[in-house]
C-alpha cells in the first residue's frame, strides 16, 4: 500500500536544506576549490549540531568511513597500473590497428577506455589516453575533436562495470549499506563487487555503439586534423620575430631582465643567434646585438616596444619555425585535478623558471587567452599552449602535476612491472568478488603488494591520491547522515513519492534517473549519489516500490555527466585539447543521456524488479 503522509518541516530540516544549498552554490559556481567547501560543510555541521545532530566525532567520521578508506586504496592502486604504462601500450596497440579509418579509431578509443576503467579508475585513464588519442588522430588525419569526447564518455561508462569503477559507486554502496542497516529493510544492501555488471556491459555496449554510429556525427571540427597549434590558438597576432639593433637598450642584458613585464604584456621565448635557437635556460643569456628574438607580444604593445627599444621586425614566426619537429617543442598541457598550480598564476607558481617552458597561451572554459598570462588564475582543465625543449617536455610529463597532450619521446614506464601490478588487481577483484574478505581490505593488502614488488615506490604513495576526492568524501559523507537524522530526506522522498498518484512507479524511477543526471552537472557525482540515494529510498519505501532499484538508478546516473565540461573531471581534461565549446558536450550528450535513461530503467525493473 502506498504512504502519502508528510513529514513536517522542522527547523532542523531548514537548517540542513540550507546547508545542502549553500554546499550545492558552492560545488556550482567553484567559489572555493571543492575539497575547502567540503571542509566548509564539515565545520559547519559541527558548528551547527543543535540542528544538524552532527557531533565532533561524526562529522569527522567521513575519514574513517570505508567508502573514503576504499577510494584512497583504490586511487594508489590505479597509480601503480597506470606507473606500467599498460593502459597506454594497450592504447598504442589499437592506435595501430585503427590507422586513419575513423570508425576503428573510434572502436579502439571506446575499446580501450570503456573496460580498463571498470578496473582502473577513470580519472588516470583518460590521463594517460588523452596524448594517446590526440596523437592517433593527427597521424590518422582526423580531427582530435571526433575522438576526444567519446574517450571520456566511453570511461565514465566502463566505470560502471564493477564496484571498483569509479568513486561514486564504493560511496553509494556505502551509503546504501548505512540505510540498510538503519531501515531493516531486506531489499537493501551493500554491492557486491559484479552486482551490476550485466547492466553495465548493457549500458557500455548501447553507449558505444551510439559513439560509433552517431554521437561523431554531432561533433565539429573544432581542432583541424592537421596540427598547427599557432593557427587553432590564433597566435599570429601574438607571436613576432624582432632583430636586436646595434645601440640598443636590449644589448648587453639578459633575457629575464630585458623587458619590464610590468610595463609591458610581452615575454621572450626564444633566442636566434648565428643559426643557433636557444630554448632551454635562456633568462640568464646575455643579448647582443644581431641577435633574432621571438616574442609574444600583441601588436599594439609591439608598436611601443620596438620603438622605445631599437628593434627592427623580422617578420611572424611559422609554426616549423617555432617547433622544429624532432625536438616536439611545441605542445598542449591540461591542469588536472589535484595540480599544485590550480589556483596559482604563471607569475605566483614561477612557471618558467620551475620548468624551463614558455606559455604562449591559455585554453580556459573554451576561451583562449593572449594577454597578461602570468596574471591568470590557473584551474582545473585549464589548457596550456607551452614551449620548451623536448627534454622539459618530458619532464612536464613525468610530472602528475600535468597531462601533456601528445606522447612523450621516451616514456619511464616500469613495463617490467605489469605482470605483478595486473596479477595484484586480479587478486584483489577475486577475493572481494569470492567473499573471502572486504573490498577494504583486499584494497589496502593489494597496496601493501604494490610496494613490496616495487611496482610503487613508498614515497608515491602519497603523491597518487587525489586528496581533493578524498576530502570531498569526508565533507559529503556526514552532509548525507544530517539529511537522514533532521528527516530531510523523509520530507523530499515523500514529496517524490507524491507523483506515483499520478505515474506508474516505472516513470518515478525515471524521475530519478534524469534529476540525479542534472544534480550531477553542477555538483560532483559523490556529492549527488550521497544526497540523491537517502531521498530515492524513502520515496521508493513510500509507494512500495523496491528501494535497490532506486538505488541503481541513482548510482548510473551519477556516473552520466554527459549536459557539459564540469560535471565530471575526465570531461575538463579532453576540453582543451579537444578544442570544445559548451555546446559540444550538449549536443552530444543529451540525446546519449535520453538514450541510456531509458536503457538502464529498463535493464533495472528486467534484472531487479519494480
Amino acid at each position: 500500500m502506498m504512504q502519502t503522509g508528510l513529514a513536517a518541516v522542522t527547523t532542523d530540516m531548514l537548517v540542513v536544506f540550507a546547508i545542502v544549498l549553500i554546499a550545492l552554490v558552492f560545488f556550482a559556481t567553484e567559489l572555493l576549490p571543492v575539497d575547502v567547501t567540503a571542509i566548509l560543510i564539515m565545520v559547519t555541521l559541527m558548528v551547527l549540531e543543535p540542528w544538524t545532530g552532527i557531533s565532533t566525532t561524526e562529522g569527522i567520521a567521513g575519514f574513517a568511513n570505508e567508502a573514503t578508506i576504499t577510494v584512497l586504496a583504490m586511487l594508489i592502486l590505479s597509480a601503480g597500473v597506470s606507473q606500467t604504462g599498460v593502459v597506454q601500450l594497450l592504447g598504442s596497440r589499437l592506435a595501430d590497428f585503427a590507422g586513419s579509418d575513423l570508425r576503428k579509431q573510434l572502436f579502439a578509443t571506446i575499446g580501450v577506455a570503456g573496460p580498463a576503467s571498470g578496473f582502473v579508475n577513470n580519472t588516470p585513464v583518460v590521463a594517460i589516453l588523452v596524448p594517446v588519442i590526440t596523437d592517433l588522430a593527427h597521424e590518422g588525419k582526423t580531427s582530435p575533436s571526433k575522438l576526444l569526447i567519446p574517450l571520456s564518455y566511453a570511461s565514465m561508462l566502463g566505470g560502471m562495470l564493477t564496484l571498483i569503477g569509479t568513486s561514486t559507486n564504493i560511496l553509494a554502496s556505502n551509503v546504501t549499506g548505512r540505510l540498510a542497516e538503519r531501515t531493516g529493510n531486506a531489499r537493501l544492501h551493500a554491492f557486491s563487487m559484479f552486482e551490476f555488471t550485466g547492466l553495465g556491459v548493457i549500458v557500455l555496449v548501447v553507449g558505444g555503439l551510439y559513439l560509433l554510429f552517431v554521437g561523431h556525427r554531432l561533433l565539429p571540427e573544432r581542432v583541424p586534423p592537421e596540427e598547427d597549434y599557432i593557427e587553432e590558438y590564433e597566435m599570429e597576432n601574438y607571436l613576432t620575430e624582432v632583430e636586436v639593433a646595434e645601440g640598443s637598450p636590449f644589448v648587453d642584458q639578459t633575457v629575464e631582465d630585458a623587458i619590464d613585464e610590468a610595463v609591458f604584456d610581452a615575454e621572450i621565448i626564444q633566442l636566434v643567434r648565428d643559426d643557433e635557437t636557444f630554448i632551454e635556460h635562456i633568462g640568464q643569456r646575455t643579448i647582443r646585438a644581431g641577435d633574432v628574438l621571438t616574442l609574444r607580444i600583441d601588436k599594439q604593445t609591439l608598436s611601443t616596444l620596438t620603438t622605445l627599444e631599437h628593434l627592427t621586425l623580422a617578420g611572424t614566426p611559422t609554426e616549423a619555425e617555432i617547433d622544429p619537429g624532432e625536438e616536439q617543442t611545441l605542445v598542449e598541457v591540461v591542469i588536472p585535478s589535484g595540480s599544485s598550480l590550480v589556483g596559482e598564476t604563471l607569475s605566483s607558481s614561477t612557471f618558467r623558471e620551475r620548468f624551463d617552458a614558455a606559455v604562449l597561451a591559455f585554453r580556459s572554459r573554451g576561451e583562449v587567452i593572449h594577454e597578461r598570462l602570468d596574471r591568470v588564475t590557473i584551474r582545473v582543465g585549464d589548457t596550456l599552449l607551452v614551449q620548451a625543449s623536448a627534454d622539459s617536455i618530458d619532464r612536464l610529463a613525468a610530472n602528475r602535476d600535468f597531462i601533456v597532450a601528445h606522447q612523450v619521446s621516451d616514456p619511464d614506464y616500469r613495463t617490467e612491472k605489469i605482470p605483478a601490478a595486473l596479477a595484484i588487481i586480479v587478486g584483489v577483484v577475486s577475493l572481494a568478488a569470492l567473499g573471502v574478505f572486504p573490498i577494504l581490505v583486499t584494497a589496502l593488502g593489494g597496496v601493501v603488494a604494490m610496494v613490496a614488488t616495487g611496482v610503487l615506490k613508498p614515497g608515491e604513495l602519497y603523491e597518487s591520491v587525489e586528496w581533493n576526492v578524498i576530502f570531498l568524501l569526508a565533507g559529503v559523507i556526514p552532509l548525507g547522515v544530517a539529511l537522514e537524522n533532521s528527516g530531510g530526506a523523509e520530507l523530499l522522498g515523500g514529496l517524490v513519492a507524491a507523483s506515483a498518484n499520478y505515474l506508474p512507479v516505472v516513470a518515478v524511477l525515471w524521475i530519478f534517473y534524469i534529476a540525479t543526471g542534472l544534480i550531477t552537472e553542477v555538483i560532483s557525482n559523490n556529492a549527488s549519489v550521497v544526497l540523491m540515494i537517502p531521498v530515492a529510498v524513502e520515496a521508493a519505501t513510500r509507494i512500495d516500490a523496491n528501494p535497490f532499484a532506486f538505488v541503481l538508478a541513482v548510482t548510473f546516473a551519477a556516473s552520466t555527466s554527459f549536459l557539459g565540461p564540469v560535471g565530471y573531471q575526465t570531461n575538463l581534461f579532453v576540453y582543451g585539447p579537444g578544442g570544445y565549446k559548451f555546446t559540444d558536450y550538449f549536443r552530444i550528450g543529451a540525446p546519449l543521456q535520453l538514450l541510456l535513461s531509458a536503457v538502464t530503467v529498463a535493464g533495472i525493473v528486467t534484472f531487479w524488479g519494480l
